[in-house]
């Protein structure tokens, strides 16, 4: 036995040494194993349609959960687990794709494209085309892709594409398709800068946007991109509250199209088709869309119908060269809805619109907008050689078209709408059909308000690499508008004709006096113009002539020089600019209808009247000379901004900007209540821009938090309201206006089939000091000027609170579920500069949408998408503006605390769409 025992324990001890050998060895080899297995694969992630890094991007090793996230310029480093295999790259929004690696391989530059299959588009102008991504030193930036437009746009503005981001409020939904419109931070949208592919698109007179113009914008827009603040464009542009990029589809590298359907609520009806040729060998290819649209409008007596056409012809006959045509317009009318008193909306119902009536069986409108505005540029890419670019686009545009109204006298029905009945009525029996203000017997018509413009403007910018870290750019901006304003008889509603006589002005623009009648010229229209756009194209509104137009008749011609340049200072960790443009405007008014020497006295020229029988014409009396036009006037300005970030880690970033501004005023506020007198108190505007902001980014979740301060001061603020009827406008001049600010964005991929996004706006904006109030109404006529208080004053018209919450749920492969909550609290009344502002009820949305992809053919690249979206999901009632701030007293009707006197809309109720787009 003890033999034994000592023999089982030799054998167990040789046993355990070589287990513990085995062991040992088998660690070492699977160590071994494990490390030659690891790879290190590096890249860098581009979006095709924006042609920029792509920060945030998923980059997950094929049949594991190994993965990482790109930085902020869009490059990864990512270890994998076997020696070699695939690496899958992701974005939300994007398509994804599926990369081979064998040991450590670096995969260079890769592109992802949109879902919405608008990959390979060749974006020309990027050197014009101020993107945030084109600049290492960021700015406060949201950015739409074509997918997500076009999947919740449905049958809204274009403007509704930007309500879940910080700092946005879109107003006037209510007035009628394309009568929107949007503050940024505040600032109503003449002080925002609207690009069309890096060309200046607000107004040159006034710097406003009519939306009804760009309804096209959602089917041609490949991305828009929204600057909140100082922005990154280089022009001197009224980039106050920010500038909003909107980068059109240019001609396609392949062959494919597209056809859509699309219904709505009230009637709506979209169709498009559109086609892209594809590049050929040679470098050719061309792109074009055409679209139809029509519907009743959410509210009574807001019709609509419009069309887009959009064309585009690309060359690239190397790498050196690109070149590219494109034009667009969007053709349309639609019937508007004016504010009214929160009481009228109460007793006739929300739907409630009185511009609107019946002739027997025929349905007529008093307000009506109607309008075309061709947009063409041309396109030129310079690649000069490996350090050095050149981007040229020149462009043109061309507008037609104006808005209808009444004048006479008007008469309403029992409920509140035009009796065209009694109009009709009346107007027969006036003698001979002539009526007119100063007819014997008087009448009523439709006028339309015309508006016409020819704008032609170069642009082009020169970027120079200066070494491994410096980028330079310069370049210069042209433009040369000229614009005409007068009013012709829309319709005559039975009369024959109309005679005005209007009250002249000397060139000193006292009122002239001359012979027996006085200081008065006498028109008499006889021809009408249809309230249509392609009417006006076609019936050759540009030449009217002089004797038909009515109340006035205005031309401007205003042309600008501007020259800009930027350094920017990039590395690894840091970098900083510096940008600085100067620029110039002229001004010069021509005024054909208030001034004498245009004089027709019984329709003869004062230039023609011979009282003494000499048989010559009589010389004009003193202060009456051959003279319309007004003084040029010549205005300097400039800005400067400058700014840097520092990159903490690959997940951090913090930066800081600054800007001054010294803004030419518009136009408008240039000469003195619609005449030739130059404003003595119009004086550039000044604005101080500070903002600072930090980013995190991590695999599965990203935010910007940004705070800023702006202070605008010598500003001009314009509102308008109805009194007793009829349009009245009011304008304060010397405005001193302080915004400021916090705000927080945050998107989060907890899971693959889930992302929730969100933000935050917190605002400050008030007026201060004091200034001038002026009231005028529609006829130009001026009615009051006084001086006003408005320190600590609220700014209106924009909520300055505002939150949201979002989510996107990947069900399965094709079929995907999304809905937004937006809140809105501290919105005031749009009154321009008061010292009492009429704060209104706080109210929240809900929106929701279904999408589903159906792929098709063989090789699965054709596919049918279909979207149903409700907006308003629950039907919320609430007011979504207000034109008036009259305060509510003991004893007088309120609605939720607000006087019922107040006018100005509800905001829609629940609304939906439906649509099908096939792709081939």
């Amino acid at each position: 036995m003890i033999i034994f025992a000592k023999y089982l324990k030799n054998q167990f001890n040789f046993n355990m040494k070589k287990t513990t050998q085995f062991l040992l060895l088998s660690v070492a080899l699977l160590f071994s194993v494990v490390a030659i297995a690891q790879s290190t694969v590096t890249g860098t992630v581009t979006a095709s349609d924006l042609n920029a890094p792509m920060p945030g991007a998923n980059i997950i090793e094929k049949g594991t959960s190994n993965g990482t996230t790109t930085n902020f310029d869009g490059f990864f480093t990512l270890v994998t687990e076997s020696a070699s295999g695939e690496v899958i790259i992701s974005f939300v929004g994007y398509g994804s794709i599926t990369l081979a690696f064998d040991g450590d391989t670096d995969l260079g530059t890769i592109s992802i494209s949109p879902d919405n299959a608008l990959d390979e588009v060749v974006i020309t102008g990027t050197g014009i085309i101020d993107l945030a991504e084109d600049r290492q030193t960021p700015v406060a930036v949201s950015t739409l892709k074509a997918a997500e437009i076009q999947k919740k746009i449905g049958a809204q503005d274009i403007t509704t594409a930007l309500v879940n981001t910080p700092s946005v409020y879109v107003s006037g939904l209510s007035g009628g398709f394309g009568d929107s419109r949007i503050a940024v931070r505040g600032f109503e949208q003449d002080n925002t800068a609207f690009l069309l592919n890096g060309q200046p698109i607000n107004s040159m007179e006034d710097g406003r946007m009519f939306w009804s113009n760009w309804s096209g914008m959602n089917d041609v827009a490949n991305a828009i991109q929204i600057q909140r603040g100082l922005g990154s464009s280089k022009l001197a542009i009224s980039s106050v509250g920010g500038t909003v990029n909107f980068v059109t589809k240019s001609t396609d590298a392949r062959e494919k199209g597209s056809v859509y359907v699309g219904i709505a609520n009230d009637n709506y009806l979209k169709t498009t088709y559109s086609y892209s040729t594809g590049r050929n060998a040679k470098g050719w290819g061309t792109s074009f869309m055409i679209s139809h649209w029509q519907g009743d409008g959410y509210n009574e007596g807001n019709f609509g119908q419009g069309q887009t056409y959009f064309l585009s012809v690309g060359y690239k006959p190397n790498d050196t060269h690109n070149v590219n045509f494109l034009i667009t317009g969007a053709p349309q009318w639609h019937d508007q809805n004016f504010s009214k008193s929160i009481q009228t909306y109460l007793d006739q119902g929300r739907k409630f619109n009185n511009n609107w009536g019946m002739y027997g069986n025929q349905y007529l409108t008093e307000r009506r907008n109607f309008y075309h505005k061709p947009v063409a540029n041309l396109n030129w890419d310079f690649n000069i050689d490996e350090t050095t670019n050149l981007s040229t686009v020149l462009y043109a545009s061309w507008g037609m078209g104006g808005g209808t109204g009444n004048r006479g006298n008007r008469i309403r029905t029992p409920e509140g709408r035009i009796d065209y009945n009694a109009i009709y009525s009346f107007n027969n029996s006036v003698p001979n059909g002539e009526g007119g203000f100063f007819a014997a017997g008087g009448g009523y018509i439709t006028r339309s308000s015309m508006n016409l413009h020819n704008w032609y403007g170069l642009v082009s910018n020169l970027e120079k690499q200066l070494g491994e870290n410096i980028t330079w750019n310069v370049g210069f901006d042209l433009r040369t508008y000229y614009g005409k304003h007068f009013r012709l008889v829309e319709n005559f509603h039975g009369l024959s004709s109309w005679q005005e006589n209007i009250r002249l002005r000397d060139q000193n623009n006292n009122h002239a006096t001359y012979g027996s009648f006085g200081t008065y010229k006498r028109v008499v229209a006889t021809e009408d113009l249809a309230a249509d756009p392609w009417s006006v194209l076609f019936a050759g509104a540009t030449n009217w002539s002089e004797d038909q137009k009515i109340a006035y008749s205005n031309d401007e011609r205003i042309s600008y020089g501007g020259f800009f340049t930027q350094f920017e200072y990039a590395e690894d960790e840091f970098s900083a600019f510096v940008q600085g443009s100067v620029s110039n405007q002229w001004h010069q008014r021509f005024d054909m209808y208030q001034y004498a020497d245009q004089a027709l006295i019984n329709g003869t020229s004062t230039q023609n009247v011979d009282n003494d029988d000499d048989g010559q014409p009589d010389p004009l009396p003193a202060g009456i000379e051959d003279g319309v036009d007004s003084e040029k006037v010549s205005n300097f300005g400039f800005n400067i901004k400058g700014g840097g970030s520092y990159l903490i880690d690959e997940d951090n970033k913090v930066y800081v900007n600054a800007g001054y501004y010294d803004r030419q005023p518009y136009h408008d506020n240039i000469y003195l209540n619609f005449t030739n007198l130059v404003n003595p108190a119009t004086e550039n505007e000044k604005i101080l821009g500070l903002e600072a902001g930090y980013s995190f980014k991590s695999q599965f979740f990203s935010a910007n938090l940004n705070l800023y301060r702006t202070s605008w001061k010598d500003r001009v603020v314009t509102s308008s309201s109805v009194v007793d009827d009829q349009l009245q406008f009011s304008t304060n001049e010397g405005v001193e206006q302080v915004h400021q600010g916090i705000e927080l964005d945050f998107t989060s991929q907890p899971l693959p089939q889930l992302r929730i996004n969100g933000f935050l706006s917190v605002g400050d904006w008030e007026f201060k000091g004091e200034g001038i109030t002026r009231i005028t109404d529609e006829e130009q006529n001026v009615l009051s000027t006084e001086s006003t208080d408005f320190d600590g004053g609220k700014v209106g018209d924009a909520a300055q609170f505002t939150a949201g919450l979002g989510a996107d749920v990947k069900i399965c492969d094709d079929l995907s579920w999304d809905a937004d909550f937006r809140l809105y609290d501290n919105l005031y009344s749009d009154v321009g500069a008061v010292k009492e502002n009429l704060k209104l009820p706080s109210y929240n949305l809900v929106d929701s949408g279904v999408s589903y992809r159906m792929a098709l053919g063989k090789d699965k690249q054709k596919s049918l998408n279909l979207r149903f979206n409700v907006n308003n999901v629950f039907d919320n009632v609430y007011i979504s503006e207000l034109r008036t701030n009259i305060v509510a007293e003991a004893g007088d009707d309120t609605y939720e605390g607000i006087n019922t006197a107040n006018q100005g809309y509800f905001g829609l109720g629940r609304t939906w769409n439906l649509s099908a787009r096939y792709r081939f």
